[in-house]
């Protein structure tokens, strides 16, 4: 069995600390860059949809105007085979 020994362990400690403390350093530089890249695009994609929601749509019907999407068929038949009379009594 190998046991670790105690300047093996002070450097993986050592490691670990440099590591943590180099994400944070480099974070705080990188991260308003970031922030203000990631604004910039929701600001467009916002934008952009606002603009399409602001432009007037010619296919769209006026206010007040009637529109009908489907016609209804032409050449409906009617069934005459309606089913059975079912004779009933009311009851008091």
């Amino acid at each position: 069995m190998q046991m670790a020994s105690f300047t093996g362990f002070l450097r993986t400690i050592l490691i670990i600390l440099l590591v943590w403390y180099g994400a944070k350093i480099l974070t705080r530089i990188f991260a308003p860059y970031f922030l203000r890249y990631v604004s910039k695009k929701v600001e467009e994609r916002f934008g952009g949809q606002f603009q399409q929601q602001q432009q007037p749509d010619r296919n769209r019907p006026k206010e007040g105007e009637t529109v009908i999407d489907k016609m209804p068929q032409q050449h409906q038949s009617s069934n005459k085979k309606v089913g059975e009379y079912v004779d009933y009594e009311e009851i008091d």
